[in-house]
């Protein structure tokens, strides 16, 4: 948990994340994300967007409303106890725990909800050892009131994921783009849970951003018979298949969830998670969400242990079907081949964009022993950085060196963002920007003034070259990968 605690700290004091309402003594699991937070937690936005809608043919997106009819959340068993967690009290502190939190026997780990409530007898308090009640449901969603009058009429819930908005206009996207299936509706957006307890800093909050994919296929049984197995960690197969070997219009659920699994793990490795960080979890039976027939967790190896970062589900039809039942409104998908209709299955794709900050981080940290002088580096992948580069003049006291400083700044602004310092020693600049994760920084000196070149040092290597200022978008952008 040292790392924690380092990534906790380098979050605060660089601008990355802040306690929400901290003048105020702090607002519990409510995280404000500051001037490089914010860029960063964009950034894999953008990354994320580019990958699932905007490099593909077949997925497009979609911005529904937070608030929504609370028919909505009947019909997606939101409002039952299906979206709930076990909850137990302390009867000395009055903590709350979910169930899975307690100690039994002294030992701490995950409990199958399967165990008998007899078995809490022998619980103790997380905070002070005391007797626990036994444990009892408590719904997740948050409630508030719409209109001018508190009464049940007007109640409404902040929505708890982002994909019911995208089950319930799949005919509006279907009708208005054209679409053929199979085709996904991408979304971010936030989404709010009222968490019993939530912590370990970003990684589950009561208030978070989602970046999630519903894809829509047509169900097919020809590899009913086959499994989908590991072929390592990194890697989800299908027992028996070569999934290039098959015609993708011949594929089935089991087919497209391989698939789609496998994309969203390459996306996390191609933009520099390590290897060994990362693994499929692949549920087993009687861990299925009461929608899913097949779900698989990518899990990182935080620094509590191993932990989902995105889970991927094939969810049959059971999202359209009762949104079908419920609403009255035909939610089916004409095949103008067979000339019949049927409920599409669904393949869900589904992240946080806090939680793979969270991801990025503690995976770029690093402490490094440079000249005997100890240097933290976040060695982030360039797309990811927050600021890609920074213009450090190295004499603030001199106009000449100022002027020409700003005017580089102002010029790169227009194609990457880059931020300008005169605040310190070049040393101490430099270790500023290798805490944030600049890949690259350039110093504007005296000789600047007579050859028109800067000093371009690389994070990573700390190699340092004198490159024309002429010269310098054209070989940023070689350099940044843009």
């Amino acid at each position: 948990m040292d790392l924690m605690e380092k990534i906790v700290s380098l979050c605060k004091r660089r601008g990355f994340v802040f306690q929400s309402s901290e003048i105020y003594g702090g607002f519990g699991s409510c995280y404000d994300f500051g001037p490089q937070g914010v860029e960063l937690k964009n950034n894999i936005k953008k990354l994320w967007w580019k990958n699932i809608v905007q490099d593909r043919e077949d997925v497009v997106g979609l911005d529904s409303a937070i608030l929504m009819s609370s028919r909505v959340w009947q019909a997606s068993g939101h409002l039952s106890t299906g979206f709930a967690d076990e909850m137990v009290e302390c009867q000395s502190c009055h903590s709350r725990f979910r169930k899975d939190q307690l100690k039994i026997f002294n030992f701490q780990f995950p409990i199958s909800n399967q165990i008998p409530n007899s078995k809490f007898q022998k619980s103790k308090c997380l905070e002070c050892g005391g007797k626990l009640s036994a444990p009892r449901k408590f719904n997740l969603m948050m409630k508030t009131f719409v209109g001018p009058v508190e009464d049940s009429a007007n109640v409404a819930y902040l929505r708890a994921e982002t994909c019911q908005g995208i089950y319930v206009n799949f005919q509006n996207v279907l009708q208005s783009q054209r679409m053929k299936i199979p085709f996904g509706i991408g979304q971010q957006g936030k989404a709010f849970r009222n968490e019993i307890t939530p912590g370990n800093f970003i990684f589950r909050t009561r208030e978070f951003e989602q970046m999630e994919m519903q894809y829509f296929i047509k169900s097919k049984v020809k590899s009913q018979k086959s499994k989908v197995i590991l072929k390592n960690d990194q890697e989800l197969g299908i027992e028996g298949q070569n999934l290039n070997a098959i015609n993708k219009d011949e594929w089935s659920n089991k087919e497209w969830f391989v698939y789609w699994a496998n994309e969203r793990m390459n996306w996390y490795l191609n933009l520099g998670i390590k290897k060994e960080n990362l693994r499929f979890y692949k549920h087993k039976k009687d861990e299925l969400a009461h929608y899913a027939k097949q779900g698989v967790d990518i899990e990182y190896k935080f620094p509590f242990g191993w932990q989902e970062v995105e889970g991927i589900h094939d969810r049959g039809d059971w999202d359209l079907s009762n949104h079908t039942k419920h609403s009255g409104r035909d939610l089916s998908y004409f095949d103008e081949k067979e000339k019949k209709k049927f409920i599409p299955n669904i393949i869900e794709t589904s992240a946080g964009a806090d939680r793979a900050s969270l991801v990025f981080l503690l995976d770029a940290y690093c402490e490094e022993k440079v000249k005997g002088e100890a240097r933290v580096v976040l060695k982030i992948n360039k797309k990811l950085a927050p600021v890609k580069v920074a213009i450090l003049p190295l004499a603030r006291n001199q106009k000449k060196i100022i002027d020409l400083a700003r005017k580089i700044s102002n010029d790169l602004n227009k194609n990457f963002t880059c931020l300008y310092d005169d605040s310190g020693s070049i040393g101490r600049l430099y270790r500023r920007q290798d805490e944030v994760g600049t890949p690259y920084c350039l110093t504007v000196d005296f000789d600047s003034l007579e050859d028109k070149k800067v000093t371009v040092r690389d994070r990573d290597t700390m190699a340092q070259e004198r490159i024309e200022i002429s010269k310098l978008k054209e070989i940023l952008i070689m350099k940044l990968n843009f």
